[in-house]
């Protein structure tokens, strides 16, 4: 558990990232609604409120449980940094200082100097994989919904204004960055884990990601087309069965019941547009009906939507869709497969793959109960 001057680097371009997903999202908020647009404006900044909402009820109860096992008082403060939307500007501001203290300055030798180094390198470690947490549901409850209606909107159109572009790149890039980083991250918090490093396997685990986004994103853009009723209906079943499947595999992220209540509602919510191990378990036949299901639902919308008439698209215009959507689909199939046979960093060990973290070594972390894949 050594944490270097790249995790540092990495932890400064996160935050540059986090801060410019939040600007983005308010420039085009307002933009819309100076454009008359007030619906698209105010699903924008919702999406962007609840996000931020849950990350920092998750970072405040995390706050709590830190402060309580170090056999201090509730600090007031911190509740109210959090009710001000700044406990993840916290997290950076100890994290980055903290950080910057054990990658670039070195103290005098002494007798106890390598266990000294190890727990400020396993503070810092599990400081930014919280935040890569955070990052991560913030992400996925916000800019997830918000690509979609950038998305709508430039198919609509078939063109798009500067901020739009703008916050069509953002939203990509924060989804491929939090969701790479937390991976990283979260393995590197656990010292029975295998590390994911280096540049093919995190290319190809990014790539899977990406395609499988991006191909069922466009899916659901279509399908709004069609009738926007009916999508919302297929996204709240969905959301329902990644809800009672976290309710049924009994997660046990969170101290408290309304905490874990509500991770198990993010949890659904994350489920609609990726997968993700929500409890350390094997996870080779959930993921191979979640993406059967996936691969059913995405043909079936494009067979919908060649039978059903609709004036807004003209024939080539909609083939290049339907081209980039089986694509994308298809090539993320292809990285997942590679991904698990040949980068996976747990292919090879003699242990279940994905079993429960922490069953001996890491008894006081946070996340022994989670692992992405």
């Amino acid at each position: 558990m050594k944490y270097t001057k790249c995790n540092f680097m990495m932890s400064v371009l996160g935050i540059i990232i986090y801060i410019t997903d939040l600007i983005v999202d308010i420039w085009i908020s307002v933009k819309f609604s100076l454009e008359g647009q007030y619906v698209f404006g105010v699903l924008t900044l919702s999406f962007m409120l609840f996000g931020t909402l849950v990350a920092q009820c998750f970072s405040y109860s995390w706050f709590k449980t830190d402060l309580k096992k170090a056999g201090q008082e509730n600090q007031h403060c911190f509740l109210l940094l959090h009710c001000l939307q700044g406990g993840v500007f916290v997290r950076y501001w100890f994290a980055l200082k903290r950080g910057y203290h054990v990658a670039f300055k070195h103290s005098g030798k002494t007798n106890n100097f390598m266990d000294e180094q190890i727990d400020s390198d396993k503070e810092v470690i599990d400081a930014v994989t919280d935040l890569s947490m955070l990052r991560l549901f913030e992400t996925y409850l916000e800019g997830c919904p918000q690509l979609i209606i950038q998305l709508y909107i430039f198919l609509e159109h078939g063109q798009a204004n500067l901020s739009q572009y703008a916050a069509i790149m953002i939203s990509c890039c924060a989804i491929s960055w939090s969701t790479v980083d937390f991976q990283v991250d979260l393995r590197k918090s656990l010292p029975d884990k295998n590390l994911l490093k280096g540049f093919c396997p995190i290319a190809t685990y990014l790539l899977y990601k990406l395609c499988t986004l991006l191909s069922w994103m466009l899916s659901i853009v279509l399908l709004l087309f069609i009738n926007v009723k009916i999508a919302l209906f297929l996204l709240l079943c969905l959301w329902l069965v990644g809800l009672i499947w976290a309710f049924k595999n009994k997660t046990q992220f969170c101290n408290s019941k309304s905490m874990e209540f509500l991770y198990r509602i993010v949890v659904g919510f994350i489920l609609i547009f990726t997968f993700f191990n929500i409890k350390g378990q094997n996870t080779k036949c959930p993921m191979f009906c979640y993406y059967g299901v996936r691969v059913l639902a995405t043909l079936g919308i494009l067979i919908v939507f060649w039978v059903y008439p609709l004036s807004i698209f003209n024939l080539d215009y909609f083939i290049a869709i339907s081209i980039t959507i089986v694509l994308s689909l298809l090539l993320g199939i292809i990285f997942l497969i590679v991904y698990y046979r040949i980068f996976h960093p747990n292919r090879g060990k003699e242990t279940e793959c994905d079993e429960i973290d922490g069953k001996l070594l890491q008894k006081d972390c946070r996340m022994r109960y989670f692992l992405m894949e």
